[in-house]
């Protein structure tokens, strides 16, 4: 297993790991600089509120591009003819490639944390606000739940990489479920204030409830209000049991690609 993992490392940074990360940095910087040039009042509040968002957009689409070149392609080009020539069980390598690619992302998620909160400390010493951010520990833990978000999809995609038969099924699967994931509970939450909102609002309603109980609310996850403003009563109430309910979808989606792995059959 330490051996796909850094086998999974050497070929991130041959996939131009390292580029895609860099670009990716120079853009979040560039876009929230220019939110916060073009904000009228509250500068630093609405950089962070961009990067924030900016961040948890292009995060999985890195993630998914990383999981493609390590998992997916492994068995799309038949690399697997060499990787899996020794006598070794297959949930190695592909629990090795998986940590890999979670510490890849865990390294871009911190540098960009830091960044961004450089950024919007930098920023807001110009101008001064009635109600200034908090880039202590409300953002810390903005942060981490990003990350956990993120652990989710990358088991998923290292599950579909593990049935889908082309590369690109992981990144539409991947993303698909993220909008799902992150938007069913705002649509519940809008059609129960909003009820004109669309006609027969109740079985609307209930239709889309039932994905509460098939897929993560990743949507609650993101509790970039309390580092905003500042106010810890931002925090969901039921945090801890969203949090290891998260935990456990990530755990599933492992085992599942663990378990497909182990009866897949190579022609």
């Amino acid at each position: 297993m330490l051996s796909d993992f850094r086998s999974g490392i050497l070929l991130a940074f041959r996939a131009h790991f390292s580029w895609l990360s860099g670009i990716s940095l120079f853009f979040l910087l560039l876009i929230v600089w220019m939110a916060s040039e073009f904000s009228g009042r509250q500068p630093a509040t609405v950089a962070l509120d961009v990067g924030l968002s900016v961040m948890r957009l292009i995060l999985p689409l890195i993630m998914v591009l990383v999981v493609q070149e390590l998992l997916s392609r492994e068995f799309d080009r038949r690399y697997f003819l060499s990787s899996l020539t020794y006598p070794r069980a297959r949930q190695g390598l592909l629990l090795g490639r998986f940590a890999s690619v979670v510490v890849l992302m865990s390294c871009v998620l911190i540098v960009m944390a830091v960044a961004l909160g450089l950024l919007v400390a930098w920023i807001g010493e110009d101008y001064a606000q009635a109600t200034g951010v908090s880039l202590s520990w409300p953002y810390v833990a903005t942060v981490a739940l990003i990350g956990l978000d993120l652990l989710v999809l990358t088991a998923l995609a290292a599950f579909l990489a593990m049935v889908a038969s082309t590369p690109s099924f992981v990144l539409i699967g991947t993303l698909g479920f993220m909008l799902m994931a992150r938007s069913f509970a705002a649509i519940i939450e809008l059609l129960t204030r909003e009820a004109w909102v669309v006609e027969g609002a109740e079985s609307y309603r209930a239709g889309v409830g039932v994905l509460g109980y098939l897929l993560p609310d990743l949507g609650s996850l993101d509790i970039r209000m309390t580092a905003l403003y500042g106010r810890m009563e931002f925090l969901p109430s039921d945090l801890s049991v969203l949090v290891l309910s998260c935990l456990a979808y990530a755990f599933a989606f492992l085992w599942l690609a663990v378990w497909v792995l182990q009866r897949k059959r190579f022609a």
